[in-house]
């Protein structure tokens, strides 16, 4: 399939639907859920994912669907975050068995956590960028602009 990916109808709702394309009326509709953290995650993984199905739920853009992407985010994460604690304490160049510098092996792990992370991020909303285009309903919305200016 060439050019971009087709939007949900749920986050072309949220959006506005700027183009003005028709919506899928039969799409299928998950009801939203909390799902169960998947075992096989680690303690780090698992701390991860109760803090983002805990966020996901309070906005209801989570699914039992879900639970594999957002474990393979939580993994993502978990991987990602073990590497750059590596990185931290041997630091990014190390020595090879010939004893020339090279790049520590943690970064490129690093590195493609990082991209597998981004990818799922950007389909759940947990980028700046994506978070821009979903409109919020009111209930679930910061108070932000609402607080009196403390200069005043």
């Amino acid at each position: 399939m060439r050019g971009r990916k087709p939007k949900p109808t749920r986050l072309k709702a949220l959006t506005g639907n700027p183009g003005k394309r028709p919506m899928n009326k039969n799409e299928p509709r998950p009801i939203p859920s909390f799902p169960d953290c998947p075992p096989e995650l680690g303690p780090a993984a698992q701390r991860e994912w109760t803090r983002l199905v805990r966020e996901l739920s309070s906005l209801n853009m989570v699914t039992s669907l879900d639970r594999a992407a957002l474990a393979t985010y939580c993994g993502a994460y978990a991987l990602w975050a073990e590497a750059t604690e590596a990185i931290q304490k041997f630091g990014a160049m190390v020595k090879s068995p010939t004893g020339y510098p090279m790049q520590s092996p943690y970064i490129s792990i690093a590195n493609r956590q990082a991209e597998i992370m981004m990818r799922i991020a950007s389909e759940f909303g947990f980028t700046p960028a994506s978070r821009s285009r979903i409109a919020v309903p009111e209930e679930h919305r910061l108070p932000l602009f609402d607080q009196p200016n403390p200069g005043e």
